[in-house]
């Protein structure tokens, strides 16, 4: 995010867990994306570090299926997987054994002397949380990351279960670095969409001056997913909706929707201003959470014309389990810019589709001069902010229909990233890796804003404990939720907004 990028000549990337599908999946075919368009330093190594044993060229050829099947740039070209290839390294050794890091430390040192410098040191935890004291501590011990400029560490969410395992995780991590050497990944905020959000408000006047309580009655921030649980049941048993989805990515793009704006681009300045949203949410009470909180589960069914099997009946799940897999809820942020602005956060599987959106639902005019003969349709102006899968922010705005007689109807004025740019959108994990490299934190989270984050949700994790959880489950599969979900979203006058394939957004029409 910062506009002051440090310009670096080398890298060496460790990837812990380097053959697991995080890695497969996303961080290879990333550096590889990086690498083809010459945003790579020119001396670099990559090191899969896992603990079986693997011949190299087989690795090489589970991580070339990787690209050819998830790379955005489509199947790799011969001459540039060659290149590629030459600058990735299998490393066998075993996460918690002090020889795995000395014998990393003496490839790395010998590199730093072939390159005739002090290379940028990327450590990648791709790996289950139990790894991470283990990994740090080593890293520690045996000197591998003790440059406080040069070496970085990168986090994968969970960031703890609660408030206090990730008070515990930050405190283990800044025993061992400092704050400004650790990145907490989310790969949310890489999204090109997401991180145009700050300019489009702070460099356009004609947003960022009715971008406050005045003109904006509320704020919906969607991410819905058609998916169910799949192989994941071990984990989301663990987390559900409300951790795996609304205590860091639904959060993170509220920071960024309703951050003030910063001083300048400097990394401290963004996220200070990140952090001072999540601190000036109102606390959700006892009352507020049965009347401001929805939790669902889904049922059996289909989606898309394919069956979906119940979430109970998901491999690894409880058959009587009350894990969520959808939550809605209503925030507020009690500062001068917000105050009185509700905040609907929405999210879920095995609904009608995937799509994440970020609605600003405008006030009403104070003074309709048109009947309902003229404009049948009473909406306010909308902005809607699509993340995925369509990348394009769209203002819905009133016009006459030409014609002799006075007919108003909504039209909608559309900037999309694929009719505006001819230059592919690069994948959120080639932005953010490429972040971290150049040491730009912006767009990572510190560990005061995970630990104000779990502080938002931490209410409603503890008034669960003690509820009787509703009858799950409580929706089918293929709809948007829970029926209760749209009634928490009724007394603003009008449904969730939804991103059609064509034609005019879908809503209810304004009541009056």
């Amino acid at each position: 995010m910062s506009t002051n990028k440090k310009e670096i000549s080398a890298a060496n990337i460790v990837i812990f867990g380097g053959k697991g599908d995080l890695a497969w999946r996303k961080l290879i075919p990333a550096f590889y994306n990086l690498f083809i368009n010459g945003y790579l330093p020119k001396q670099f190594a990559i090191y899969g570090v896992h603990y079986e044993k693997m011949d190299e060229k087989a690795y090489e050829k589970h991580l070339l299926d990787g690209i050819n099947t998830f790379s955005r740039s489509g199947k790799a070209k011969k001459n540039d997987w060659k290149k590629f290839a030459t600058r990735v390294f299998y490393f066998e050794g075993d996460f918690t054994a002090d020889d795995t890091f000395r014998r990393l430390g003496e490839v790395l040192d010998k590199n730093d002397k072939a390159w005739k410098t002090r290379a940028v040191r990327l450590f990648y935890y791709s790996v289950s949380p139990r790894f991470i004291e283990p990994i740090s501590l080593l890293l520690s011990s045996q000197g591998l990351a003790n440059e406080t400029v040069h070496d970085r560490i990168v986090i994968e969410k969970p960031f703890g279960s609660d408030l206090q395992t990730a008070k515990e995780l930050n405190q283990l991590l800044t025993r061992h670095f400092k704050e400004k050497q650790i990145y907490r990944i989310d790969h949310y905020l890489g999204k090109e969409t997401v991180q145009n959000l700050m300019a489009f408000r702070f460099a356009n006047i004609v947003y960022e001056s009715i971008w406050n309580h005045h003109y904006i009655e509320h704020v919906q921030i969607t991410v819905a997913e058609s998916i169910g649980v799949g192989g994941r049941g071990n984990y989301y048993e663990q987390a559900g909706a409300l951790k795996d989805m609304i205590q860091n990515h639904l959060l993170q793009l509220l920071c960024v929707t309703a951050m003030e704006p910063p001083v300048s681009l400097d990394e401290e300045n963004i996220r200070n201003k990140k952090v001072d949203v999540l601190k000036a949410v109102r606390p959700l009470t006892k009352t507020e959470i049965a009347k401001h909180v929805i939790r669902g589960q889904y049922g059996e069914g289909t989606v898309n014309g394919k069956k979906q099997a119940a979430y109970r009946s998901e491999k690894n799940v409880n058959p009587k389990s009350n894990t969520e897999t959808f939550v809605a809820l209503k925030l507020f942020i009690d500062n001068w810019r917000w105050q009185g602005v509700p905040f609907f956060l929405r999210t879920g599987k095995c609904l009608e589709k995937t799509s994440s959106l970020i609605v600003i639902q405008f006030k009403p005019v104070p003074h309709n001069l048109f009947d309902s003969k003229v404009m049948t349709d009473t909406r306010p102006n909308q902005l809607i902010i699509s993340i995925q899968p369509e990348m394009e922010t769209t203002l819905l705005f009133h016009a006459k229909e030409p014609g002799v007689r006075l007919q108003i109807k909504p039209v909608e004025m559309d900037f999309t990233y694929k009719e505006s740019y001819d230059t592919p959108v690069p994948e959120a994990y080639e932005t953010l890796l490429l972040e971290v490299l150049e040491g730009d934190a912006a767009m990572f989270m510190r560990a005061d804003q995970v630990e104000e984050a779990w502080k938002v949700v931490t209410p409603v994790m503890e008034a669960w404990k003690k509820e009787t959880p509703p009858r799950f489950p409580n929706y089918e599969p293929g709809g948007w939720g829970p029926k209760t979900s749209e009634a928490l979203i009724k007394p603003q006058g009008c449904s969730w907004t939804l991103l059609p394939e064509n034609g005019i957004l879908k809503n209810t029409i304004r009541k009056k």
